[in-house]
Parts: structure tokens; C-alpha cells; sequence
């Protein structure tokens, strides 16, 4: 099977559906609980739960997702049909998770979040996997894949930066309220929609192959992919440093605020903390191209990982000399983020084509649907490490707008799990990296 030629056009198409995966990645986490606990009036407990719960549809839902998608493939030569399903009915979903019927009691309004939120993370998931497994589909280029996935990465940090200034903004411009959360879910909503069908349109319609009607259909395949797991040596190292590498940035970003406000002494500084490790992506990514096709995909992720590991190790001397130079190291593992984003998903394609090849029948889907369930349940587990780094350090809560004074026991905690725990998580993928051994050849 020959892939098509690929087209900046086509790479830019692709790089459209960040525009959806971004949204999608970075707006429920930065407003949902907070809509759940202090508009809608459901407790903590019960909130976390309806946060989680739909993490946990996905991981179980997306190798199917991604059984299907091959088996669309191998059908029909293109894996758009899921996308556009995703694209068009996350659209009523995600808006009817921030339509919450006043009427309803706290009791009612989290279940109808529960509900609508569960139904939108099914809707993302049919994007997501095959929009995952895709660039296998548009090029056989070793380092065109890392050039189309590079540009992926720049829309994605640029719609990350967007949506996570312009919600919060679009919400208190109309009250903050229902009518707030209800207009910001619209305007993300569109930008969401239009980005996935951008994404389905341009780059699906060029990853479209010739069916061969002499090769038998294979049957649905929900399992492969842990197949691939547990036979493709190659496949398995990867996806265990990626979501090593997820995990530690997840442990990061959920000590962000807590950094803010304990250590910097500032709530709002959070908003620059975030631009400091996300803006650096769509500044340093030519260069990350040049090393990935200099040196290799695997010693770009490895000095990248690197890179990374030593900024956050910087930053536990907050412990004792906290500062504006915070700002400094986690712009270093900003550029080292860049690089660990992109360099794992252009290894993928590689090593999709190296199962398909080695069981003869196509494996993007079912390797994407688990790739992207395991990146969830590592998402999904980093805030949680970060409490219990906290709440082993003494960490004490407070309610409202109170501030309280912690212990200086506490504060280490912050900074460690801010800070150690991801470099120590790094530290732990590099030593994974470390027994890749596929041929890093261009194809």
C-alpha cells in the first residue's frame, strides 16, 4: 500500500484538528469543576466523581473506537466516517453539558453533567482514535511524519494559549453565570467543530486508499492493539514512555496553581506559568524538525526528555530561593515539552506500519485506540499523584478566598510535586527510551 504524496495543504489539514483536540484537552479540565462546584452548587466529592467518570469511558471505549476505525479501513479506504460522526455530535453534547436546566437540584444538575459530558467524550473519542491513527495513512515518509506532526503541535499550543485565556473571558463577559458557561461552551463549541471537520475534510480525504476486493475482510479486531502491546517490543516501550511522559507533565500542570499561589504568592501568576510552558512549542519547533531529521526521532525525544528532566530538577530550588526565575526554568521545559509531544507521535506511524506489516492487515486504529486510552488514564492519574504528594507533606486546605498560611513542610511538598516528581517520572521514561532498538532508517 502506497500513501499519498504529502501536501503542505494536507499537512496544514491535518494540523486543523488540533484546533478540536485542543479545545477539547484543555477547556472541561480548566472550567468544568468549577462550573460543577460554584455555579451549579454540586459538592467536591461528588464533582470529582463526574470529572473522572468520563476519563474512564474513554480508556474503555477507544480501542473499540479504534477496531472500527480499521475495519472502515479496510473497507472503504478511509477512516473519515467516525470523524465525522465525532465532529457533528460533540456539538449538542458539549453545549447541553453547559445548558444545566436551572430548575434542576445540585443532585439533578450533576447527573445531567454526567450524563451530556459522558455522551461528549464518546462523540471526542470517535474523532480522536483515527484522527490519531491518520498520518500512518497520509505519508511513508520517515521525516515528513515528524514534519506533520510538528505542525500539529504548533496549533495545538496556539489553541491551548487561545481557548485557555479566551473561555474564562467569554464567560465573564456574560455574567459568568449560566448564560456565562452557556455562550463560552457555544463559541468553543464552533471552534471545536470546525477545526475536526477541517481535519476530516482536507487530511482524511487524502489519507483515502484503493481497496484491494481480492484481500479478504478481516473481522473486528477490539483486541489487537493489546496484542500489539504485548508482542511488538517497539510499540510497547513507546506507549509506556508516553504516558510516563504524560503522567509527569499532568503531576506539573496540576502543581501550577498551587505554585502560584504558595510558592509565588501570586493566584494570578498562573496564567504566565502556563504560557511559559506552552508558548514555547509554536517558537522552538523548526528546530526540533531540524534535530528529529539530523539526529533521529529517538535522540530527539531522548535530549528533548533531557531538557525537561533538568528544568523541573531546577525548579525544586523554589524550596529555598523562590523567584521570578520559576518563569525561566519552566520556559526550558517548555521547548523540552515541545519535543517530547511531537516525537512520540511521529514514531508511531513508523511502528504502526511494523505491525500491520507483521500481521498483515492494517493496525492504526487499534494501536491509536489504546495509545489514546492509555494517555487518558495517565492524564487522569497526575492530579491525583500531586494531592498525595500534598497531603504527605501536610498540605491544608481552605474554602473561598481564604489563603492559608501552610507549613514550611507543606510548601516543600508543593515544590516537590511540582517539581522532582516529574523530573523523577522523565527520569524513569529515559530509562524505558533507553531499550527502543528499531532501525531509526528513513523509510
Amino acid at each position: 500500500m502506497t500513501a499519498p504524496t504529502l501536501s503542505r495543504g494536507t499537512s496544514l489539514g491535518y494540523a486543523a484538528g488540533s484546533v478540536g483536540t485542543g479545545t477539547f484537552g484543555v477547556l472541561p479540565g480548566l472550567v468544568l469543576a468549577y462550573y460543577l462546584t460554584d455555579t451549579l452548587g454540586v459538592g467536591p466529592l461528588l464533582a470529582s466523581f463526574v470529572v473522572v467518570f468520563p476519563k474512564i469511558i474513554d480508556v474503555m471505549i477507544n480501542p473499540m473506537v479504534g477496531a472500527r476505525s480499521d475495519r472502515d479501513f479496510g473497507t472503504t479506504g478511509r477512516r473519515t466516517r467516525l470523524m465525522w460522526w465525532g465532529a457533528i455530535t460533540i456539538v449538542p453534547l458539549f453545549i447541553a453539558t453547559f445548558a444545566t436546566p436551572t430548575s434542576l437540584s445540585s443532585g439533578g444538575a450533576a447527573l445531567w453533567v454526567l450524563i451530556f459530558f459522558s455522551l461528549t467524550a464518546v462523540a471526542y473519542a470517535l474523532f480522536q482514535v483515527p484522527y490519531i491513527a491518520l498520518p500512518a495513512d497520509l505519508t511513508t515518509d520517515y521525516h515528513g511524519r515528524t514534519k506533520l506532526i510538528s505542525d500539529r503541535i504548533v496549533v495545538l499550543a496556539l489553541t491551548i494559549l487561545v481557548v485557555g485565556a479566551g473561555a474564562p473571558a467569554i464567560r465573564n463577559a456574560f455574567d459568568g453565570g449560566f448564560r456565562g458557561y452557556l455562550a463560552m461552551a457555544v463559541a468553543t463549541t464552533a471552534l471545536m467543530a470546525l477545526g475536526m471537520a477541517a481535519a476530516t475534510h482536507w487530511a482524511g480525504r487524502a489519507g483515502a486508499t484503493a481497496v484491494d476486493p481480492t484481500i479478504p475482510l478481516a473481522t473486528s479486531r477490539t483486541r489487537d492493539g493489546f496484542e500489539a502491546l504485548k508482542h511488538n517490543h517497539h510499540y510497547r516501550i513507546l506507549l509506556l514512555v508516553y504516558v510516563m511522559q504524560a503522567l509527569a507533565t499532568a503531576v506539573m500542570l496540576a502543581g501550577a496553581q498551587y505554585v502560584a499561589t504558595y510558592i509565588l504568592e501570586d493566584k494570578d501568576a498562573l496564567t504566565p506559568l502556563f504560557i511559559a510552558l506552552v508558548a514555547p512549542a509554536i517558537l522552538i519547533m523548526p528546530l526540533w524538525v531540524r534535530i528529529g531529521g539530523r539526529f533521529g526521532k529517538q535522540r530527539a525525544l531522548a535530549a528533548a526528555s533531557v531538557l525537561f528532566m533538568l528544568a523541573a530538577a531546577s525548579l525544586g530550588a523554589a524550596i529555598v530561593t523562590p523567584g521570578v526565575w520559576i518563569y525561566a526554568s519552566v520556559a526550558v521545559a517548555g521547548i523540552g515539552y515541545a519535543g517530547m509531544q511531537t516525537f512520540p507521535l511521529a514514531m508511531l506511524p513508523d511502528v504502526i506500519d511494523e505491525q500491520s506489516a507483521a500481521v498483515g492487515r492494517d493496525q492504526g486504529g487499534a494501536l491509536s485506540g489504546l495509545w489514546t486510552a492509555s494517555e487518558t488514564m495517565g492524564l487522569a492519574i497526575g492530579p491525583g499523584l500531586y494531592l498525595l504528594v500534598l497531603a504527605a507533606a501536610g498540605f491544608r486546605s481552605s474554602t473561598g478566598d481564604e489563603v492559608v498560611v501552610q507549613t514550611d513542610g507543606a510548601l516543600t511538598g508543593i515544590t516537590v510535586g511540582f517539581a522532582l516528581v516529574p523530573a523523577a517520572l522523565i527520569a524513569v521514561s529515559l530509562v524505558i527510551l533507553s531499550r527502543y532498538r528499531r532501525s531509526e532508517q528513513p523509510a
